[in-house]
């Protein structure tokens, strides 16, 4: 099956994409997290644990913020790439956030998200990600709501007004106030 591709534009971001690939059953996550940990994955992108991310909603306004923070200057993280992962939770402590949303040793299904990625780089990506290339309808079915709710401590209270996506916007908008 071939990675069903998507194209994230940024209307306050004229020329800016994201370009989303979703795999399941990833069996080199360890390779690639020493990849990202040593700054030589190429192309660079966000590497995600699907599993945390409920809705492309939650990665599309990760990117947003990541954009802005890179647009002001103010990265908290090394890279583009990192902000992503790091906006992804609503901490403020920046290790936490990227060994829980980004890709870890056991991550076993994982969003590839780089920006302005040209057609090529897209077939390098899906060449080095050894898993089963997914359409992107899939994601809500992959979250892991049990270890989300514990990662982002949601209140069964929460829940009932709101779904999992709804508290992680909540909690990533509200870390910035």
């Amino acid at each position: 099956m071939e990675a069903s591709i998507q194209r994230l534009e940024f209307e306050d971001f004229p020329g800016r994409t994201l370009t989303v690939l979703l795999f399941k059953d990833v069996t080199n996550s360890k390779e690639l997290r020493e990849l990202v940990m040593s700054g030589a994955l190429q192309p660079e992108c966000s590497l995600a644990n699907a599993e945390l991310v409920p809705s492309l909603l939650v990665l599309r306004v990760a990117a947003f913020k990541a954009l802005l923070a890179q647009q002001r200057g103010a990265l908290r993280t090394k890279s583009l790439h990192a902000e992503v992962v790091f906006n992804l939770a609503g901490s403020k402590h920046i290790p936490h956030p990227l060994d829980r949303f980004g890709i870890n040793p056991g991550c076993r299904h994982l969003l590839a998200a780089p920006f302005d990625a040209s057609p090529e780089e897209e077939a390098q990506l899906q060449g080095l990600i050894a898993g089963a290339p997914t359409p992107l309808a899939e994601l809500p079915l992959l979250t892991d709501q049990q270890l989300l709710i514990k990662h982002l401590k949601v209140t069964p209270e929460e829940l009932l007004v709101g779904s999992l996506a709804d508290a992680m916007l909540m909690r990533s908008a509200g870390r910035d106030c």
